[in-house]
């Protein structure tokens, strides 16, 4: 059976623990308080947040007991972020947590077994363990995720068991956070910044990069903002771009039914100019924003296995008067 490398991570159950747990299911980001040898290099496929267990008793006790369980697809490697992210550094005004990686919701899990009965190996449940009396500094370890694929119904290709079909994996978003001392909170959806000016900026300043980027290939740039952001023409030629901005990692992003349509229309040449990692010093005013990795798609069409519906459209039933 083959093995997959997994990241396990320990979440507390203080109050800024479980905010922080929330700010990452919503901005698809998790992240570490400093650099690890075992981190150098390494590329894991999947991580694994889990809560709601103490970590500090023995082996044999901790595989007795149960965790809520948070699975996600691991979004690229460990880099060193930039931008103060997480609630606690926004209010710090610092980095507390620079070794950062993109996490994508595949499926929470409650009340797992610790141990024989569950779907963890011994491995991989004391490396949460562990993770736990270590400032929840993530632990690598290889194992099998046919297992937690199954155990959360969600298929998978045994020979490819990375490739997790977005579409079909339930997913889960921040308010199913149910900590016992969960902070309150407004409804929001995946990367939603409550500060309205900082969210603003963010996205202006994506533009500002993609615009310069366009232009400095010799097409003329139009600003629209809808049905896209940017309309690019060179001589004879039209573009289009979609442009997203974030504080977080290059995770997913959230698209609107027209902006995908708009992108799989045959008739459109449509490029997707992602922005992550921007820092924004809220200290200035207006808040100053800096530095920025470029994530580009050319020729883009979002494909059905990666995208997820977060919301319906609900035709109510006739009525009879």
């Amino acid at each position: 059976m083959k093995s997959s490398t997994f990241v396990m991570v320990h979440v507390g159950q203080s109050t800024e623990s479980q905010r922080n747990l929330e700010h990452g299911i919503e901005t698809l980001s998790w992240g570490f308080p400093e650099g690890k040898p075992a981190y150098k290099d390494a590329q894991p496929q999947f991580a694994v947040l889990a809560t709601g267990a103490s970590p500090r008793v023995q082996l044999e006790t901790w595989l007795q007991d149960t965790a809520t369980l948070y699975l996600f697809q691991v979004r690229g490697g460990f880099y060193k972020g930039k931008s103060w992210h997480w609630p606690d550094e926004e209010a710090e005004q610092r980095l507390k947590y620079p070794l950062r990686f993109g996490i994508e919701p595949l499926a929470k899990l409650d009340n797992v077994p610790l141990g024989p009965g569950g779907p963890l190996t011994e491995a991989g449940s004391d490396a949460i363990r562990r993770s736990g009396t270590d400032r929840g500094m993530g632990k690598l370890v290889q194992m099998p995720a046919q297992h937690l694929l199954q155990f959360a119904g969600i298929p998978f290709d045994p020979d490819e068991p990375e490739d997790v079909p977005l579409d079909q994996s339930p997913g889960f978003t921040a308010e199913q956070v149910e900590g016992k001392k969960k902070p309150q909170r407004r409804r929001r959806g995946a990367g939603y910044i409550s500060d309205p000016k900082k969210r603003k900026i963010i996205e202006e300043y994506a533009e500002e990069i993609a615009t310069d980027y366009y232009t400095g290939k010799g097409w003329t740039v139009e600003k629209l903002g809808k049905p896209y952001d940017l309309r690019c023409t060179r001589g004879a030629e039209e573009l289009h771009v979609e442009v997203k901005g974030t504080t977080g990692a290059a995770t997913s992003v959230e698209l609107t039914i027209n902006e995908v349509l708009h992108a799989r229309d045959e008739d459109n040449t449509v490029d997707l100019y992602v922005v992550s990692d921007i820092k924004v010093d809220t200290r200035t005013d207006p808040y100053t924003p800096s530095e920025g990795t470029v994530s580009h798609y050319p020729d883009w069409e979002p494909a059905e296995e990666d995208l997820r519906p977060r919301k319906y459209e609900y035709r109510l039933p006739r009525t009879t008067s």
